[in-house]
């Protein structure tokens, strides 16, 4: 196993990049390659690479994240998400994690790995703990900005996929994320790709989910449009953020002495949970449905999350996610077929 690491993008690139490369490659014994300028790259690896499985390829071209991507990946082939997907295409790296351009990601993913048969668009799953004993799976959390209930459909079966893989959930329940809990209620998507999603066999549908009911473990994995998930996910990101600044949390996870005992007990966990809601927090997204191992990290990704995007990344080549994926797919054509 080899993981391909964009170390050119994000805001905090190279430095958190190299670093949380560095804490991963240690912890989880995997080698880990970082594509960027060679020459700052080395220097910033210099103190891990004897200790870890670090090496170093250049890519001496970035990416920016305002620049239109297929436009970019045409001007820049020597870019490190060009060479990082092309490793993964190519069988020479296990995985790609990027924490910079998503579009240029998305669209070099898409153009290069190519769709596994019978998904009609992939989709970015991430895994949402901020309840840490009920964690859920969000698909699509911002691939797709504009869907129909086909696709939908797919992105529950491959959520459900991967809940079972990487949650270890025998039957996850899959929900539709919804204005109301009504099966007739929502909007002509939301009415349409309930009824595509409750006729697909193998997904344990629940039916619709409401906002305020995210957190209260009443289904594994949410399905919605790209543009409302990744709503979702930058609000629960911001709460987090924004609450946990107003309030001065203190780094640890441990409830301070004075509170033990206290009614402010509850308080300090609320804090703990809400930490949990920070960007900071997460790993990053899956993109399933292509045909290879790509995760798309937070853009403002410290070493925390570039470790916890790599953990990710591990997880899902163990698991062999494309090939699980893969197999639901064809189940679900033979049976269509036998019908």
């Amino acid at each position: 196993m080899l993981i391909a690491v964009d170390a050119s993008g994000g805001d905090y690139a190279p430095q958190e990049i190299v670093k949380g490369a560095a804490a991963a490659a240690s912890e989880y014994n995997v080698p880990i390659a970082l594509l960027g300028n060679k020459k700052i790259l080395t220097m910033l690896a210099g103190k891990y690479e004897k200790k870890t499985n670090l090496s170093i390829i250049h890519a001496p071209q970035t990416i920016a994240c305002d620049e239109q991507p297929v436009q970019a990946l045409k001007a820049k082939p020597r870019s490190s998400i060009v060479i990082g997907v092309g490793m993964v295409k190519e069988g020479k790296a296990s995985a790609f994690i990027s924490a910079g351009s998503t579009g240029a990601v998305l669209a070099s993913s898409y153009m290069m790995l190519g769709k596994l048969t019978n998904i009609q668009r992939p989709a970015l799953a991430t895994v949402i703990a901020v309840n840490p004993e009920h964690p859920f799976i969000l698909i699509d959390a911002g691939a797709n900005a504009d869907c129909i209930p086909a696709y939908l459909a797919q992105f529950a079966l491959m959520g459900s996929v991967f809940a079972a893989e990487h949650l270890n959930i025998e039957k996850p329940r899959v929900a539709l994320l919804n204005n109301g809990s009504e099966e007739g209620k929502g909007n002509r998507l939301t009415r349409e790709s309930h009824q595509a999603i409750k006729l697909t066999p193998g997904i344990n549908f629940t039916g619709n989910i409401e906002p305020q009911d995210l957190l209260a473990n009443h289904a594994d994995v949410v399905v919605t449009d790209g543009f409302t998930g990744n709503i979702v996910l930058k609000t629960l990101e911001g709460f987090g953020e924004n609450f946990g600044k107003n309030v001065g949390w203190q780094q640890s996870h441990h409830i301070p002495h004075e509170l033990q005992g206290s009614a402010l007990v509850n308080y300090a966990k609320v804090l703990f949970l809400t930490k949990r809601a920070d960007y900071k927090e997460f790993g990053g997204a899956c993109l399933l449905g292509l045909d290879g191992n790509i995760v798309v990290a937070h853009g403002r990704s410290k070493a925390k999350a570039v470790k916890s995007a790599i953990h990710l990344a591990v997880r899902a080549v163990e698991l062999d996610m494309v090939s699980s994926i893969k197999q639901a797919m064809l189940k679900i054509a033979q049976n269509t077929a036998q019908e």
